[in-house]
């Protein structure tokens, strides 16, 4: 009994052409009382009074945006049976010739919304990345990439270091495991990733990794290869600890001859060619491997670095 007046007054409002045109308007896009003067051909105090016997009867909403007021249909707080019957009006209103009309000013006011933005970018073109970095910070673009990660997936961080891309990683996967031999370097870690409950550190040398079989959905080893001795068993661990089809995520040196980072940084490898690398991946039961360069940073003072991406198989694998 109490949806016979509600419905009645949904009735009432949209039994006007100019009403259920409007509703039609904002139900595709926020606009202000000027839009839809302009769309609706009608004066400002004509579409001020249809939107306030809409918004009476909760069909549309508004919000503040500057100086006006953007007003829109609420399509996801409507009960059922106010769905279904704006779905026989807007049918209906669909068939007026005046709707066709509405549609083609509807562009030209959107046209001259953009207008404002693209003549900023023309302007500001050879200034934006600076202006970009001023406001959000440098790179932030980068950062957001790790959204594109599954949330369920469990990631093996291999050479953690302090911790860094494991605090990268956490907000946007289920877990990480952080593996590192160097008990200063975890304790660093530890210390930094304190308040994030995701992240798992274990001191653990990666040609043997403290990590299950078939037990993470990807890893990532930054800057750590060059360090090892043996690149081959790290892959083959790595590829024991992926589920089938993980990934690897490799990023290292390219080929360089800068002997001094023997002595100075405990380097073993100066860098790693392409062929070594596809070699490797081959051998240890990664596969689809892609290389790719890093484009350097103006202000970096070392070598050019690489990132490499392989794929345990789906199949069986068979590690020596």
């Amino acid at each position: 009994m109490n949806e016979t007046p509600a419905l009645l007054g949904w009735m009432s409002a949209l039994s006007d052409a100019t009403r259920a045109r409007t509703l039609r308007l904002v139900e595709r896009h926020e606009l202000t009382v000027a839009d839809l003067c302009a769309v609706l051909q009608a004066p400002q105090s004509t579409v001020s009074r249809h939107l306030k016997v809409l918004a009476d009867e909760g069909w549309v909403e508004a919000r503040p945006e500057g100086t006006s007021r953007l007003y829109r249909m609420p399509k996801e707080d409507l009960a059922g049976p106010a769905k279904r019957l704006w779905a026989l009006v807007r049918e209906e209103t669909a068939a007026l010739t005046s709707t066709a009309q509405d549609d083609q000013r509807l562009e030209s006011v959107l046209a001259q919304r953009r207008r404002p933005s693209e003549e900023f970018f023309r302007s500001a073109a050879g200034e934006w990345d600076r202006m970009r970095d001023e406001m959000f910070g440098h790179r932030f673009d980068l950062q957001a990439l790790a959204a594109l990660l599954d949330p369920d997936w469990t990631v093996a961080d291999l050479g953690c270091g302090t911790g860094e891309l494991a605090a990268s990683l956490a907000p946007f996967v289920s877990r990480v495991v952080g593996v590192d031999s160097s008990n200063e370097m975890l304790r660093s870690a530890r210390t930094r990733l304190q308040q994030l409950k995701n992240i798992e550190l274990r001191s653990g040398q990666l040609e043997a990794l403290p990590i299950d079989d078939q037990s993470v959905d990807a890893a990532t080893a930054f800057l750590v290869l060059h360090h090892l001795p043996d690149p081959l068993a790290v892959l083959r661990e790595t590829t024991r600890i992926l589920k089938p089809g993980g990934r690897l995520l490799l990023v290292d040196m390219q080929e360089h001859d800068r002997n001094e980072y023997r002595s100075q940084m405990g380097h073993v490898w100066l860098g790693f060619p392409p062929d070594q690398l596809a070699s490797w991946f081959e051998e240890a039961g990664l596969e689809n491997l892609r290389i790719h360069s890093i484009p350097p940073d103006p202000k970096a003072k070392g070598p050019s670095l690489f990132a490499a991406v392989g794929q345990r198989s789906r199949g069986t694998v068979t590690l020596h």
